[in-house]
């Protein structure tokens, strides 16, 4: 079933509309949340609070793209869980992602007059500029918070390319932060 066949079973308040979402998008929701949290039944659960959040979010709300809703949910469910259940020890894959990340979007860096929308829009036109392999890294990496290795072994890449493609990322990131009128 396609993601507009989906949406209109959750606009029909049909119950059929989870257990499609479930099929389509439940191992990707599940690997999302178990990256952050490392625990399967945790995983388990945000994944659950993910399938209500969408059931009470759809209608009124009509995603463009489902995938990015379900997958910006999950994460965000998740973030919450590690902070509540964690509160200072967080696990090692997301500190290391939010330290990388802190050193070019670090919130003493950005201006008061540039809000979180228009960073998102700078990072979704920086990475529309990057090669296709750079782009996916930087998002497996960054966004689902997959670890280094898991990254080599989905492109068949090397750690140490990873690391370098990475590196070479925040550099550019920094760049084009700076030439859209953002000092790092």
């Amino acid at each position: 079933m396609d993601d507009l066949q989906i949406i209109e079973l959750y606009f029909a308040r049909d119950e059929k509309a989870i257990k499609e979402t479930d099929t389509k998008y439940g191992r990707l929701c599940f690997n999302l949340a178990n990256n952050i949290l490392s625990n399967n039944q945790d995983s388990e659960e945000c994944v659950n609070d993910t399938y209500l959040s969408v059931w009470n979010k759809i209608p009124p709300t009509r995603p463009n793209n489902f995938m990015a809703f379900i997958c910006k949910i999950t994460r965000n469910l998740s973030l919450k869980k590690l902070e509540f259940k964690m509160a200072l020890k967080r696990t090692p894959n997301v500190i290391v992602s939010f330290h990388e990340l802190e050193e070019v979007l670090s919130d003493d860096h950005i201006p008061p007059n540039i809000g979180d929308e228009e960073i998102g829009k700078m990072l979704t036109a920086f990475l529309q500029n990057e090669k296709e392999d750079a782009r996916n890294v930087f998002i497996r990496k960054y966004l689902y918070f997959d670890s280094i290795g898991d990254i080599a072994a989905r492109y068949s890449f090397t750690e140490s390319k990873v690391k370098n493609m990475l590196y070479r990322s925040r550099n550019r990131l920094r760049d084009y932060l700076r030439k859209e009128g953002v000092e790092i």
